[in-house]
């Protein structure tokens, strides 16, 4: 059997990737100033990072069309794939996965759309972990979406919770906290829903917080080191972690500036990891 592979955009994967392992990627759309551009192609993360603070308008964000996930569906299906497996953010916090669940009821039978319950590279390392077992049929890549998901662990340290707070992922009085306190908050991501688990006053502090969760974290099968437009924090997390880690870490660690979809909701200036135990 041979199985195809769709995502969106806010899984995060590198082109490199892609390409590897023949994933379709459906661009989600980020609105800015009452324009629309398809994520991945129409604007640069750092263009719109740098822009972002500075909006008079919050930007927002909207899922792909019905269409838009049908036409990979059909191009795989009609090019020798007995079966596609979708794998889509969170549904509580976007509806992307019940669009591809629209298109694939033109396809019975023949379309698995997932909830990956995450973001990112949360999503993307479940995307990964079926692209690996497709030669192995469906049932098998299946379970690797499950064993990913119950192993992963999404984290972050946003600079405000503003953006948070805007986008209404958040309990407010959590939210109107963390204003009020000019505090740095700590957040992550579980079954979907992003939880605050805490705050620190500085970024130093911040930075040494997410260094302490990964060197605990234990044996890693993959680990991504993710930021919104803080590359400079981001690479010295990584490279704390490299000079003091005594553990299995993985050889390919990927380091990415998070899609603009999702940093609309997160602010620029973050920093955070996604990583599946052994």
């Amino acid at each position: 059997m041979k199985i195809g592979i769709v995502t969106d955009s806010t899984a995060d994967l590198p082109a490199y990737l892609i390409e590897q392992h023949e994933i379709h990627v459906v661009p989600t759309i980020l609105v800015l100033e009452g324009k629309e551009y398809a994520n991945r192609i129409s604007i640069t993360r750092e263009e719109f990072y740098n822009r972002l603070p500075s909006l008079q308008t919050p930007p927002t964000t909207a899922a792909p069309s019905i269409g838009d996930f049908a036409t990979p569906y059909e191009t795989l299906l009609t090019s020798g794939c007995d079966h596609v497996i979708s794998i889509h953010a969170a549904s509580q916090l976007t509806t992307i996965v019940n669009v591809a669940r629209q298109a694939a009821k033109e396809f019975p039978d023949k379309v698995t759309c997932i909830d990956s319950g995450s973001l990112s590279l949360g999503i993307g390392f479940q995307v990964l972990a079926a692209a690996e077992e497709t030669e192995a049929g469906l049932r098998s890549a299946l379970d690797a979406i499950d064993s990913a998901r119950k192993r992963l662990q999404v984290s972050a340290a946003l600079d405000t919770m503003e953006y948070l707070k805007r986008s209404g992922r958040v309990p407010g009085v959590v939210a109107a906290l963390g204003g009020i306190l000019s505090i740095k908050p700590m957040i992550e991501l579980k079954d979907g829903e992003v939880k605050p688990f805490g705050a620190v006053r500085t970024t130093k502090q911040a930075d040494e917080r997410m260094l302490k969760f990964l060197l605990e974290f234990g044996d890693m099968e993959r680990l991504a080191i993710l930021h919104t437009n803080a590359e400079p924090r981001a690479k010295q997390l990584l490279n704390e972690l490299m000079s003091r880690v005594r553990k299995s870490i993985p050889r390919d660690i990927l380091f990415v500036n998070v899609t603009a979809v999702i940093g609309t909701h997160l602010g620029p200036n973050g920093i955070g990891f996604a990583a599946v135990r052994k």
